[in-house]
């Protein structure tokens, strides 16, 4: 009788143990006050390429590398480049010192229609007078209307210097513009994706040397069913999670919501398989340390009812 009693509380411990270890196993319930989706981090990706086309001398672009605003990323062979601008500063030289020796010429002219303008005055008084003849006063006429025409040429010519002078210096401007521009500077904070060209290569105009990557700032969409879309608002806070840093989390907030539903992704596993279609939840987050990468696969909790607070603990619901 006693051994029947010791196997009947062995059966009874192992029993309620099995059902202890049941009920550890079972997922705990997720929180009402979350919506659980998942997805990858994604963040705004540049395509950096040359405005002007030559030959690739150097690029410093290392896929992980980060860049900062203004580090000098790649550089054009200049010398196409630099002769312009000499060719360009050698026309606007030439043009100013034509436009020199025209204002000499102006100032001989005018003083020589000067001086036909005084002949002819006094000739015309000694007409009057019958000291000299028409013939004499008509050739003072002549002298003075050629040397007004010669000047009036010559104003026209130090006008058109003047044009040839600000078009050279214009081409001189744009020269020194594109010479600048074989230097390829970063536009921004970020990190190298991709390196798409190698120095020696040819390159042309708008050709990608390098993706860069925006760090500060990712985001990452994931999904909802239609039920838990009326739930949500935009700036609702959030928290993402990483597999590089599982006891971590990251703030986040909603940042946009579609308004047109889809069919569920491929790659996305809905809470609720009965769900066809879903709506595409954007999650923006701060990533000043850039911790979060393109490309992790993320999960993250929606609070949709601040009221209720964050739970002790975030879990993945099966």
């Amino acid at each position: 009788m006693r051994r029947v009693w010791i196997i009947a509380a062995i059966l009874i411990l192992v029993a309620a143990g099995s059902a202890f270890v049941y009920v550890r196993m079972q997922p705990e319930p997720q929180p009402p006050q979350l919506v659980f989706g998942s997805g990858r981090i994604e963040a705004d990706e540049m395509r950096l390429a040359p405005e002007v086309a030559g030959r690739l001398l150097e690029n410093r672009a290392r896929e992980g590398q980060v860049l900062r605003a203004g580090d000098t990323v790649a550089r054009i062979d200049p010398v196409d480049f630099e002769l312009q601008a000499s060719q360009a500063a050698a026309q606007q030289a030439a043009t100013r010192r034509s436009g020199s020796q025209i204002d000499a010429q102006i100032a001989l002219a005018g003083h020589h229609a000067h001086t036909a303008r005084a002949d002819l005055g006094r000739y015309q008084k000694l007409r009057r007078q019958g000291w000299v003849t028409l013939q004499q006063v008509e050739a003072r006429q002549n002298a003075y209307e050629s040397a007004v025409g010669q000047l009036r040429t010559l104003r026209e010519q130090r006008a058109q210097s003047d044009a040839q002078t600000d078009a050279a210096g214009r081409t001189l401007a744009l020269a020194r513009n594109r010479l600048g521009r074989t230097v390829i500077v970063s536009p921004l904070t970020g990190s190298v994706l991709e390196r798409l060209a190698e120095p020696g290569e040819v390159v042309a105009t708008g050709q990608p040397l390098a993706v860069i990557a925006n760090l500060g700032r990712v985001r990452l969409k994931v999904f909802v069913s239609e039920r838990d879309l009326g739930r949500i608002r935009l700036g609702a806070p959030a928290r993402i999670r990483v597999d590089a840093f599982p006891d971590r989390f990251f703030d986040a907030r909603v940042a946009r919501i579609d308004a047109q539903a889809q069919f569920t992704p491929r790659d996305v596993h809905m809470e609720d398989e009965r769900a066809r279609t879903v709506y595409g939840v954007t999650l923006e987050a701060a990533n000043r340390q850039g911790l979060l990468k393109p490309g992790m696969p993320a999960d993250s909790w929606i609070l949709w009812n601040p009221g209720s607070g964050w739970p002790a603990r975030l879990a993945v619901p099966d």
